[in-house]
């Protein structure tokens, strides 16, 4: 089929066409135009015919389809004849996935996202079908293919590696939902409505870990509202992979609504009440083995005494069976379980069946493992836990049932403010289960109260006692009632806690319609929760509740108040500061603005008294913000740097008292708080470059030398505390660590106030003044290389004004733990980066240098690292292996990244500053060994194809310079046989391996490799018999040595190779006449070792009939 057709003319329904690379008379034709479709293309190398490329100019993912396509298709006719069934089936399937995915990126009607996913999937059947098939590992950037000439081979490497790593090892998901879908209750003697409520118990804490998925069952067991799936479905939400383990249980409790006894008469009472029925429980390890269970059935128990139902689930999970038993001999709860692993719209993308028609979400408690910003909550979790109650009077004890409201200050109920769980709306009250005869009730219900902040000031949530009576009335008498306010007066909300309230004396609903009347009273028993000095009554009875906050607008913290309130008591505020320390995190988060704010308040009314205290609570601060549960914090101290920081004059004092710490690093008193300042470098710098330029704003750039020598000072500090040479571990190699490992984020912020070139020679002082000994504390010289390297990860070196300046320092640092062989892991990352940067074929002036200057640093011990690691045994363990491999191919990726840079003038320089011919000699020995190495077939994966073409193409470039070298160095009189050998050697099993045998490939394959490399057999094949005709009277030397390599070369079925290399045989036998006066030694060696590769099959009748007439 032709590659490409261009038109010139188009005839209504004819198109007039000619082929682009046709030799043959009749070129031009006319063809339907329904035959032909016409594609934009460019051509490539237009006028050198041998080497023209007609590239489409649609999509490269289309391009990549369409050929991987039509090589699958020939490959698939296969699996059918060598009967691969499943194979053939299953690649059918995808065959078809992917003409239907590339229809849609053809139509071209795709959002951004969709096209992004329709890409992701494209190549991600693209990658499944090339591995089954055994074909070539594809590299790619954003979801299209790589040319390997227009990225440095690091990058390419890294490509590589990524896609190989990826398809060994799925890196596993960090966040896990459990979605719950309620079916039905199957029980023989239901008929009444019930309450199906599950949760996950931490039976190891012995505590619920999340809040509660709430549904109601019909008479039937069925839920209630079937067309509202989001009723009965719901997907807790956040689970960390600890809580994946077997003391993790989901449980269900489930309640009846209806008479008191289960078996009574319809007409002995007519009131309804909530009461015990059953629980279920199941251990969340059931699920890992198998994600999915649709249908199962979890057996309905019972306690044997109604006062342990609030322990039901407990007592079941420790299987104290005397305490339960199975509510009936067929119970059971139909439910549908799954385990959904990694984010959560992820999820959503991957199960839209699961979230189309609606489900609901259950959070864990409180807030998740990562607080996010922007995220508004104000939830009190309420447990109604226990109350102790008298007999009122009665022969027996009470039926308890209580009833909570929430009450505003103006005495009006709340409405929809108390949830009962996700899947249920908002309710504005809430009726307790009636546990018979029980003035000792044990509740333990959670329930949620989403209250906003503006209505939480002057509300109180209210609870009623009432006796049920189970008689024909089936009156419900209230006795008592217990309220506690949700904030106190000076605005701190109600503690966390169980709190014991005092349940006050009242038998008329009238007297709590004025509020007003009853909050004047006292409310809690034991430790004081308001101003409320009113004596307490001596009461037998009590109730308690559990109250817990997840706010991220109110505080229970009376220091974190008096902080943010610091101007009313400014007595309070050295004590304040001191104790900022002490809050807990979560707290200091929320309002994290506010206390910024109040610290940069306090340092502008007084710095002289405040400005080290200020700096210590800011440090503080910043390293919260270290921790992974509030990491996410750092864009909102980000954003308030940039838009809401006023502090103009705050950089004075931030600098001062930076370097004070600095310059003490030495008094080992204060080694844990300078080790906590240098921790907040970072932060520390932002706070005093926004300070800075605010102040240049304000007072247009006053003080600027000024400021400037500050920095400069501070530095000076800098680069003696890092010249200090410690022995051994120590607290000052500790502090030099810690300063190290946070050092290159400072240097952003140096850039927006300084020349780049300014803060590349900083840099460079500061990196420079580190001492170069290597065998003292041996954390700190890793960390030291950590510090170079993320130096070369950064803006600044990116820029090749400040590259030159930071190169030299860089490359001292990396020469010298390769020669110690230390830390190669981080060496071969640094150089990676090193060369990425480098792009191929770039001719600036400023490239050309740096490559100057990395040939002369590394190029002779990246040689000799190569050695020695390839040298050394294999690791035993999978893991460590995977490390030696990545290594190894990353230092190898470097070598060819160089060589490929290096231009004529790099190589003749190298040449030229070997002194002596030894040391030349001992260079290009070298060298070649390390070729000899990179072209083992272990030295990539199988599939690396693309990998090895490119190592194939730097070697044999380089091969062409250092030939030259041999010839003017070692022939004639400075002959030096091992050299040579080493030479041949290599050239001959450089030619023969197998991912240079293009007679294996597929035509498109072959095709794509002859236009971008040629065929380096050849070229190699020439390089031989013009270094063979240059050896003159020393070809003796390798006769008959090289027989039985160079005929190994020649059964290569490649006419052209052929056409090279026979010759040389019969140069053997003249020289070999010259010499002894016949070639029966040569003539005996071909025959022998034509004979043995005869015998193994090797050889062709071409090749025979060759041979012969040469």
């Amino acid at each position: 089929m032709p590659p490409s057709v261009w038109v010139p003319v188009q005839l209504h329904d004819f198109i007039i066409t000619k082929l682009s690379e046709s030799t043959f008379i009749g070129d031009t034709g006319i063809f339907p135009s329904n035959y032909i479709h016409l594609k934009n293309a460019c051509v490539k190398n237009k006028g050198y015919v041998q080497f023209e490329m007609v590239i489409p100019t649609e999509d490269s993912v289309i391009t990549e389809m369409t050929s991987t396509l039509r090589d699958w298709g020939a490959m698939w006719k296969q699996l059918y004849v060598r009967n691969e069934g499943d194979l053939f089936h299953r690649l059918w399937h995808i065959m078809n996935e992917i003409l239907d995915l590339r229809r849609q990126v053809l139509v071209g009607h795709l959002t951004h996202d969709r096209m992004k996913d329709v890409k992701r999937h494209i190549t991600a059947r693209l990658d499944w079908g090339n591995e089954q098939l055994g074909l070539d590992l594809v590299p790619r950037k954003e979801y299209a293919m790589v040319d390997p000439e227009e990225i440095s081979i690091t990058e390419l490497y890294r490509l590589m590696e990524h896609r190989h790593r990826k398809k060994d090892t799925p890196v596993p998901a960090s966040s896990h939902h459990l979605f719950v879908q309620m079916k039905s209750l199957m029980c023989s003697n239901l008929g009444e409505e019930l309450e199906v409520i599950f949760s996950l118990f931490d039976s190891k804490e012995n505590r619920p870990i999340s809040e509660r998925f709430f549904l109601r069952l019909n008479r039937n067991g069925l839920p209630k509202c079937p067309e509202k799936p989001e009723r009965h479905c719901s997907l807790f939400v956040d689970l960390g992979s600890s809580e994946l383990r077997k003391d993790i249980y989901i449980t269900v409790h489930i309640i009846r609504i209806g008479r008191m006894g289960a078996g009574e008469k319809k007409n002995a009472c007519n009131v309804q009440y909530r009461r015990p029925f059953g629980c279920a429980v199941l251990s969340i390890a059931d699920l890992l083995a198998g994600d999915s269970k649709d249908d199962l059935v979890l057996k309905v128990y019972m306690c044997n005494t109604e006062s342990d139902w609030y322990q039901i689930h407990e007592n079941i999970i420790k299987k104290l069976n005397a305490r339960y038993n199975l509510t009936g001999s067929n119970a059971g709860l139909a439910v549908s379980l799954q385990l959904l692993h990694g984010d959560i719209e992820q999820i959503r993308r991957e199960y839209t069946s699961r979230f189309t028609h609606g489900v609901s979400i259950t959070r864990k408690l409180g807030f998740s493992n990562i607080i996010m910003p922007g995220e508004m909550r104000n939830d009190l979790y309420i447990t109604v836990e226990r109350g102790e109650f008298e007999k009122g009077g009665k022969s027996v004890a009470r039926n308890v049932e209580v009833t909570m409201h929430v009450v505003d200050s103006s005495g009006q109920i709340l409405k929809d403010f108390i949830s009962f769980g996700s899947g249920e709306p908002p309710a504005s009250e809430y009726h307790s289960f009636v546990l018979y005869h029980n003035n000792g009730p044990r509740w333990a219900e959670l329930l949620k109260l989403p209250i906003p902040v503006d209505k939480f000031r002057g509300a109180h949530i209210r609870c009623e006692f009432r006796h049920c009576s189970t008689k024909e009335k089936g009156e419900k008498k209230l006795f008592g009632f217990s309220f506690v306010p949700l904030m106190q007066e000076n605005g701190r909300t109600l503690p966390d806690g169980t709190h014991e309230l005092i349940v006050h004396k009242c038998e008329e609903n009238a007297n709590l319609q004025d509020s007003g009347r009853y909050l004047k009273l006292p409310f809690s028993k034991g430790i004081s929760l308001g101003n409320n000095s009113q004596a307490v009554k001596t009461t037998k009875e009590s109730f308690w509740i559990t109250s817990f906050l997840c706010s991220t607008k109110l505080t229970q913290n009376g220091d974190m108040l008096d902080l943010l309130k610091w101007r009313t008591h400014p007595d309070k505020i050295a004590g304040c500061l001191s104790k900022l320390k002490e809050i807990d995190g979560s707290e200091i988060v929320k309002f994290l603005q506010d206390t910024l704010d109040t610290l940069f308040g306090i340092l502008d009314e007084n710095s002289q008294k405040y400005g080290s205290k200020v700096f210590d609570c800011l440090v503080h601060i910043i390293n919260l913000l270290q921790d992974s549960k509030f990491h996410h914090f750092k864009p909102v101290m980000d954003t308030y740097i940039e838009s809401h920081f006023a502090g103009a004059l705050a950089y004075r004092d931030l600098i001062k008292v930076l370097k004070w710490h600095i310059d003490r690093v030495t008094e080992v008193e204060l080694h844990d708080h300078i080790q906590e300042v240098l921790k907040a470098q970072e932060y520390i710098f932002k706070y005093i470059v926004q300070s800075r330029r605010l102040f240049s704003i304000a007072t247009g750039g006053q003080n600027e030398e000024e400021f400037r020598c500050c920095i400069q000072e501070l530095l000076m500090s800098v680069r003696f505390f890092l010249s200090q040479e410690s022995k051994g571990t120590s607290a000052l190699s500790q502090l030099q660590a810690v300063f190290l490992s946070s050092f290159p984020s400072v240097y952003s912020e140096l850039l927006k106030l300084f020349d780049v070139r300014e803060v590349a020679n900083l840099v460079h002082d500061a990196l420079g003044s580190l001492p170069t000994v290597m065998h003292g504390d041996e954390s700190l010289q890793a960390v030291k290389l950590q510090s170079i390297g993320k130096t070369v990860e950064s803006h600044l070196y990116t820029n090749p004004d400040s590259r030159c300046i930071l190169l030299p320092v860089v490359l001292h640092h990396l020469h010298m733990h390769l020669q110690e062989q230390k830390d190669l892991i981080m060496c071969a990352r640094i150089l990676s980066n090193i060369f990425c940067l480098i792009k191929k074929n770039s001719s600036e002036k400023s490239v050309l240098e740096e490559i100057d200057v990395i040939v002369n640093s590394l190029l002779d011990i990246l040689l000799r690292t190569i050695l020695e690691i390839t040298s050394r045994p294999q690791p035993s363990g999978s893991a460590m292996r995977l490390q030696f491999q990545d290594v190894t191919g990353e230092f190898v990726s470097c070598l060819l990244s160089l060589l490929r840079q290096m231009t004529d003038r790099h190589y003749q320089q190298l040449l030229d500053s070997f002194s002596t011919k030894e040391d030349l000699r001992d260079f290009l020995l070298q060298i070649f060994t390390v070729f000899r190495i990179l072209i083992r077939p272990e030295m990539f994966p199988k599939d690396w194809t693309v990998m090895r073409l490119v190592a194939n193409n730097v070697i044999i470039t380089t091969v062409l310079y250092l030939s030259d070298a041999l010839r003017k160095n070692f022939l004639n009189e400075n002959f030096d046989y091992k050299i040579w050998d080493s030479y041949f050697f290599l050239a001959v099993i450089f030619i023969n391996q197998l991912c240079l045998q293009l007679e294996m490939f597929t035509p498109s394959k072959k095709k794509k490799v002859l236009e971008k490399y040629g065929d380096m057999r050849v070229t190699m094949g020439c390089e031989i018999f013009s270094m063979w005709q240059n050896l003159g009277e020393h070809k003796l030397h390798f006769i008959p040595a090289l027989i039985g390599p160079f005929l190994e070369v020649t059964l290569i079925p490649q006419p052209d190779l052929r056409n090279v290399m026979i010759p040389i045989f019969h140069d053997m036998m003249d020289w070999e006449q010259r010499r002894s006066g016949n070639f029966k030694q040569v003539e005996a060696k071909l025959i022998d070792k034509l004979d043995s590769l005869m015998s193994e099959g090797k050889g062709d009748e071409t090749y025979r009939e060759l041979f012969n007439s040469m």
